[in-house]
């Protein structure tokens, strides 16, 4: 049986079966709704290949071409979804939900598999996409200093039960100019965009969500317009913690990193440090001295934090003051005040 889904329809089946993504790997590398499998009908050459036969015959020649380029695959195709869905229910999209899909359905079909198609395809989901960003949650955002142990907090805040999306964790990048180091390479800015939207789709909108205080570019990503506004409106909490306890986070952090990687990345804020005082902490780093290297960066970040704490509505931002980097007990008082105040 095939089924055509609408895009709520079919993220409620994305939830049950397994999806398969029949573009090609080029469009699929770029982006994909996730969770899904990339069983392409066309590879990237032959994906070309049709684009140009379409272009200068028309129609009827590309269609043709494409079912000589992949009649062969058929069964192919069909052991690959096995391996996917045993149990033979499978969701399926292309870019518009056209010629791809149902093909690779009618396949799919032929051999026993009950298929559920997606209407408009990827490009439907992207719309969904763009749509369910807009929409708002009751945010609530960690702040603080470099070194604060903000993440910390966000991630206990989870094991509490808290309504929590690590913004940065999505990202694969820790949002300064050391932040790629120990990720795994950053996704597109289009595919953290689908991350986060399949995140928020599931929030309660009624319930905190707690977010971490980040610049809008985290790395090459970027945050979407209509929530960044969001989290600069809203309630932030100012963690404050002794200037020998955010240096000993720091050092923690990144002192076990190669020294030439700290030093390239170190280089990066060349025209914001200015030269001479690149030429110090390269020089700290040298020696290997990552104690007076980390205070130079908490120098230069704790300026750039006070900036965009000034842009902050009046009244939005709440100071908790702490002696020791201890999540546990941080995380406590934050929803103290929260429970006591909303």
């Amino acid at each position: 049986m095939i089924t055509n889904l609408s895009i709520k329809e079919y993220l409620e089946s994305v939830r049950n079966f397994p999806t398969l993504d029949v573009r090609s790997p080029s469009e699929y590398e770029h982006a994909h709704i996730p969770s899904s499998s990339n069983l392409a009908l066309l590879n990237n050459d032959e994906r070309k290949l049709i684009g140009t036969t379409y272009k200068k015959s028309g129609n009827q020649a590309a269609v043709i071409q494409g079912y000589q380029l992949v009649g062969h695959k058929f069964s192919q195709y069909i052991e690959e979804a096995l391996k996917i869905s045993p149990n033979k229910n499978i969701n399926v999209y292309c870019w518009r939900g056209g010629l791809r899909s149902n093909i690779m359905a009618f396949v799919l079909h032929t051999a026993g598999f009950k298929v559920n198609l997606l209407k408009g395809g990827y490009k439907a989901f992207r719309n969904w996409s763009a749509e369910a960003l807009s929409e708002e949650r009751k945010i609530k955002v960690i702040g603080g200093k470099t070194g604060s142990g903000k993440t910390l907090i966000i991630e206990h805040l989870r094991k509490m039960s808290e309504q929590v999306i690590n913004l940065e964790s999505l990202a694969n990048h820790r949002g300064s100019a050391f932040g790629s180091m120990g990720q795994v390479a950053q996704v597109s800015n289009e595919q953290f965009e689908n991350l986060l939207a399949m995140e928020w789709k599931d929030l309660n909108p009624n319930k905190t969500l707690w977010l971490e205080n980040e610049s809008r570019t985290i790395g090459s990503n970027v945050i979407p317009l209509s929530i960044f506004n969001q989290m600069q409106k809203a309630i932030t909490f100012d963690v404050q913690l002794p200037i020998e306890e955010r240096i000993n986070y720091i050092v923690k952090e990144y002192g076990y990193f190669n020294q030439t990687e700290l030093a390239n990345n170190t280089s990066k804020l060349q025209k914001r440090l200015g030269n001479l005082r690149l030429h110090q902490a390269l020089e700290f780093l040298g020696e290997g001295n990552i104690k007076e290297w980390a205070i130079m960066m908490l120098e230069y970040y704790d300026k750039t934090y006070i900036y965009g704490n000034s842009k902050r509505e009046v009244g939005t931002v709440i100071s908790m003051v702490f002696d020791k980097l201890i999540a546990e007990e941080m995380t406590r008082k934050i929803l103290e005040w929260e429970k006591k105040n909303d």
